[in-house]
């Protein structure tokens, strides 16, 4: 329905109605996938990886953003253009960043006259990590971060952030962030948090 809407509405006369449309039915195709492979949390089929630019998903994320919770909040850009290509599903890449995008957003609030997010990107060859699962050591070459202006996470949170059902939200699930940790897992990821 809400695809079918956005055709009706689409307008390639103004190309601003048409990006907007055009990004409406994106989103729902994108959702559609989603919810058909909702097994994020079970022991499902492995969704389907391919080489994507991860600048694309980014730049994604930020004009989605831009359209609706985080239109009064200023983007900055800092990509290192020498990224090879990520081997990854990019509905669950787009579904992790908008993710924490959102969360960024509202830390900032509604109110916040010079509210920012960075959205950062580097290549770290010799970086390698301990997944605290199992203890193996790896190698974790390209990191991507989120960096915003907002009070910051309180400490007796932040251990806890990607556990499910834990929100300072009385309106939030505790599940946005449970399911950025687990796609980023099977990414083959490791996510942190710091203030």
């Amino acid at each position: 329905g809400i695809r079918g809407a956005a055709q009706l509405l689409d307008n390639p006369s103004d190309p601003g109605a048409h990006e907007l449309t055009s990004l409406i039915r994106d989103e729902v195709d994108r959702i559609v996938r989603l919810v058909e492979r909702f097994e994020v949390f079970s022991e499902g089929a492995p969704p389907r990886f391919e080489p994507i630019n991860i600048h694309e998903v980014l730049d994604h994320v930020r004009r989605l953003s831009k359209t609706g919770f985080a239109a009064h909040l200023r983007f900055v850009e800092e990509f290192d253009p020498s990224l090879p290509p990520v081997f990854g599903n990019r509905d669950q890449l787009v579904q992790v960043f908008l993710n924490i995008v959102k969360n960024a957003a509202e830390a900032i609030g509604q109110d916040t006259l010079d509210g920012e997010i960075v959205l950062s990107t580097a290549f770290r060859p010799g970086v390698h990590v301990t997944v605290p699962s199992t203890g193996e050591r790896m190698s974790v070459p390209l990191e991507v971060s989120v960096i915003d202006n907002g009070p910051g996470i309180p400490d007796d949170l932040a251990k806890h952030l990607f556990e499910p059902f834990v929100t300072t939200k009385s309106f939030g699930t505790g599940l946005g962030l449970a399911t950025v940790a687990k796609i980023v897992s099977d990414h083959g990821g490791v996510i942190e948090c710091e203030r």
